[in-house]
């Protein structure tokens, strides 16, 4: 396992082929997010020139690999600490603007960024979080969700938690920030 474009790279070697498998830093949430198979630097040119074969792919250890980027060790555990407290710093941000402003935009806006966040990087009930860190209730936060989608303000993934801030949060976040 190597360090990597902010994250880790675990290689397998596969006949003729090396096969890169990438994941971001912080906790490993499953698969790698980029897989690349290149020729290796010994690979027989007429086993390179029939190309990547089923069998290549078939071969590729997944289970190992994922087992491999979870006890990477500290550095995934530094950045799972960082990310963690960063999202625990905007809740707490979130919390201030709803007790001095109710449900606005600029407190919609941010639970819905620190939602969003939470979903990108695969946290586990991500709702649940966000209630401790605002300290409401998981049924209030929901609303408060739902309120800023039909606001226009996130996005919504059919199926999945998560979304995406739309040009008009970002414009509430442009004008609190100016």
């Amino acid at each position: 396992m190597t360090a990597y474009e902010s994250g880790f790279e675990f290689t397998q070697h596969q006949g003729a082929w090396d096969i890169r498998m990438w994941w971001p830093s912080g906790p490993v949430t499953g698969g790698p997010q980029r897989i690349t198979i290149e020729k290796a630097e010994d690979a027989p040119a007429r086993d390179v020139a029939r190309g990547i074969s089923t069998t290549v792919l078939r071969r590729l250890d997944l289970p190992a690999a994922v087992k491999a980027a979870e006890e990477a060790g500290p550095s995934l555990e530094e950045g799972a600490r960082e990310i963690t407290q960063m999202v625990e710093e905007a809740g707490a941000t979130a919390k201030r603007l709803l007790e001095l402003e109710g449900v606005s935009a600029p407190y919609l806006v941010m639970l819905s960024a620190v939602y969003v966040q939470m979903a990108t990087i695969g946290a586990r009930r991500p709702i649940d979080w966000l209630a401790r860190l605002i300290e409401r209730r998981p049924e209030t936060v929901r609303d408060h969700l739902k309120k800023a989608r039909r606001d226009g303000l996130l996005s919504s993934m059919a199926g999945k938690a998560g979304g995406e801030l739309t040009e008009k949060a970002q414009a509430v976040l442009d004008s609190t920030s100016g």
